[in-house]
This record gives structure tokens, C-alpha cells and sequence, in this order.
């Protein structure tokens, strides 16, 4: 859908839903921008019969059970009251992270096209159909996924029907994060059925990761300084110096009654070594306790980073589109060790 001035009918309100969780009442007034657009978008004829679905992610997945209701609650019993919209007590809800990244990469397999049927220029594939009467057919190649958001970080990709477990344990580590669903007009469309590795690793997105990160700073701070008279990151005349945050850049994190004071560093080789720990590599993968990943081959491979991923090299770095490692750990070097003003070009 496109306005009269041909672009995308899209609006997007911040901080986030979650942020509501101790005002749950307020969560129908923090969505009624969002809802407003949309009514003056869709015909007015057509709101009863157009299905609302209001999905909540990983902020929303990190609260507790009560406090999620009770938002959900408000926007049932409120939303219908000022929208004309399809909407009913399971069209909202707190989906799962296997939920958030099947829909991101139907999503993007959507709009380049990957569902469509193949040309003979086109990058395919061999799939099985899963019924033994057929053939092994060929069809478009999708992309796999990743989508850092702020408390959360995705991974979806296809995999081939026939997937070789080591042992027991493995197979029933493996069926629990991957989904089998047929995009087909109807259940004997069997081409159309698609086997995607899809697993969520709450904590990883880029909010909650700078928090981790800040937790152990204070933690270790405080721990060490609690008997020293040389009390470094608690004042801002001897803040701590932080490898990660860019040259000159001042922070201020409070922790309970605690206040850590940093100062930036931008080294980007030292920062490095600071997060490697909190990445939860196992055996070479970023599968924090070992959570199983299906093979991935990367010769005949494509994925796509959205979000974070995006913003971080675009809106911070201004490379965004293809990612290269060496490009952007050359950027980023140059960018952490900028003058601070190369950092506050945008609010």
C-alpha cells in the first residue's frame, strides 16, 4: 500500500509497548497513533472486515506473565472501542521467538520474490516434496535472516528435508527449533512446503546487550573499589574509561544506588575482547548452552540482517547494503577514534 505521494504506508512509534508495564492502562492510548493511521488508510467501508493482530515481541517476552496480561487486557477491552477493525481477544498476544522469526523470514522471502516460481536464470534448488510419489523438484533459492531488535536477536534459514543427527539428544534439540509450514493454496500443494531452522536468543538484542555489558561493569567497579580510596568510575572528574563507547563520549549508567561514570576510549580492539564473552560462543557457533544449529551451506547461501544490524551500518557507519567484515571493522575503527561531534550528525 502506497499514499498519494506513492510512498509506503508505514508508521512506527518508540520506546516500545513494554515500556507500559507498570501503567498497563495506557497501552491502548500508546497504540492509538499507530491504530489512527491505519483507520485513515484502510476505506472506511472496509475497517469490520479488515483483521487486526497486534503481535508483541522479545520486551514484551521479558516481563512477567502478569504484567503482559494485564497489558494485552487494556487492549482488547479498549481497542474495539474506538476502532471498527476485526479484532478479538486472540488477535493480541506475546508470540515466541520461533513465531517472530518465521514471519520475518516469510517476510523478506515475500518480497524478493522467492515464493514465486522459477526462471531458468534463477538460483534454485533441489528440495523432496515429502510425498514419496514425487520427484525431487527445483525451486527458487530463499535467503536466511537475521534480526537484532533491542532485547532479542533472530536466525532463520531453510534447511534440506533430510537433516543427519549425531545422536538422540541432538534430533530432539533440533525438532524444537525447526517449523514446517506449507505456503500453498491448499494442503496438497506440497511443493509449496517449506523446512526453516528458526531459533531466538533473548538478551542478544542490541539493547540488552550494551545492559549486560553495563551490568559487569558496575558490578565489577563497585566490587573492586569498595575498600579503595581511588574510587575510578565513581565521579565524573575520574570516570571509568570505556573501550566500547566512541572517543570523549560520557556516560552516566545508574545500577540501584549506584552511579558508574564512563568516558570513552574507541578502541575497538580492546572493546573486541571486553563483549567476546558475552557472544556465548559454543563450539564455533553463537548458540549460547549449546542450542543445536542446523548445517548451513554457505557456498550456496544469502542472508539478510535487518534492524540493528542495518542501523549500525548505515545510520552509524554509512555502509550499508552488502556487508564485507574487513570494510566494516576498518569504519568502525575510524569511527570510535572520531572526533566526538562525527557522532551527534543526527538526534
Amino acid at each position: 500500500m502506497r499514499d498519494h505521494d506513492h510512498k509506503p504506508v508505514v508508521k512506527k512509534i518508540k520506546p516500545g509497548i513494554s515500556t507500559l508495564a507498570k501503567t498497563p492502562t495506557r497501552a491502548s492510548d500508546y497504540l492509538h497513533p499507530l491504530l489512527s493511521f491505519a483507520a485513515a488508510h484502510v476505506p472506511k467501508s472496509k475497517h469490520k472486515e479488515t483483521p487486526l493482530y497486534i503481535l508483541c515481541t522479545a520486551g514484551m517476552r521479558l516481563l512477567p506473565e502478569s504484567q503482559q496480561a494485564a497489558i494485552l487486557e487494556d487492549l482488547v477491552t479498549d481497542v474495539p472501542l474506538e476502532f471498527d477493525f476485526l479484532f478479538s481477544s486472540s488477535h493480541a498476544e506475546v508470540i515466541s521467538g520461533k513465531q517472530e522469526g518465521v514471519y520475518a523470514w516469510i517476510g523478506i522471502n515475500f518480497v524478493l520474490g522467492r515464493f514465486d516460481h522459477a526462471d531458468e536464470e534463477d538460483a534454485t534448488v533441489e528440495v523432496t516434496t515429502g510425498s514419496q510419489n514425487q520427484r525431487p523438484i527445483s525451486r527458487r533459492r530463499t535467503v536466511g535472516i537475521m534480526d537484532m531488535g533491542g532485547a532479542s536477536l533472530q536466525i532463520a534459514y531453510e534447511v534440506p528435508s533430510a537433516i543427519t543427527f549425531n545422536s538422540p539428544e541432538e534430533e530432539e534439540a533440533g525438532k524444537s527449533v525447526l517449523a514446517e509450514f506449507n505456503l500453498g493454496c491448499d494442503v496438497e500443494h506440497t511443493q509449496h512446503v517449506y523446512r526453516v531452522y528458526v531459533t531466538t536468543f533473548l538478551g542478544f538484542g542490541g539493547n540488552m546487550a550494551r545492559q549486560r555489558y553495563e551490568d559487569q561493569l558496575v558490578n565489577k567497579t563497585f566490587a573492586k573499589n569498595r575498600f579503595l580510596t581511588a574510587q575510578t568510575g565513581l565521579s565524573e572528574e575520574k570516570p571509568y574509561l570505556d573501550p566500547c563507547l566512541p572517543v570523549g563520549l560520557s556516560e552516566s549508567v545508574v545500577r540501584g544506588n549506584h552511579t558508574l561514570h564512563l568516558r570513552g576510549q574507541g578502541d575497538w580492539a580492546r572493546c573486541q575482547e571486553a563483549v567476546q564473552p558475552f557472544l556465548g560462543l559454543h563450539n564455533g557457533t553463537m548458540s549460547p548452552g549449546g542450542v543445536y544449529q542446523a548445517p548451513i551451506n554457505f557456498s550456496n547461501s544469502e542472508f539478510y540482517g535487518f534492524s540493528e544490524f542495518y542501523y549500525c551500518m548505515e545510520d552509524v557507519l554509512r555502509i550499508g547494503g552488502q556487508y564485507d567484515s574487513d570494510k566494516y571493522s576498518r569504519a568502525a575503527k575510524v569511527t570510535t577514534n572520531a572526533p566526538l561531534s562525527r557522532h551527534i550528525e543526527r538526534p
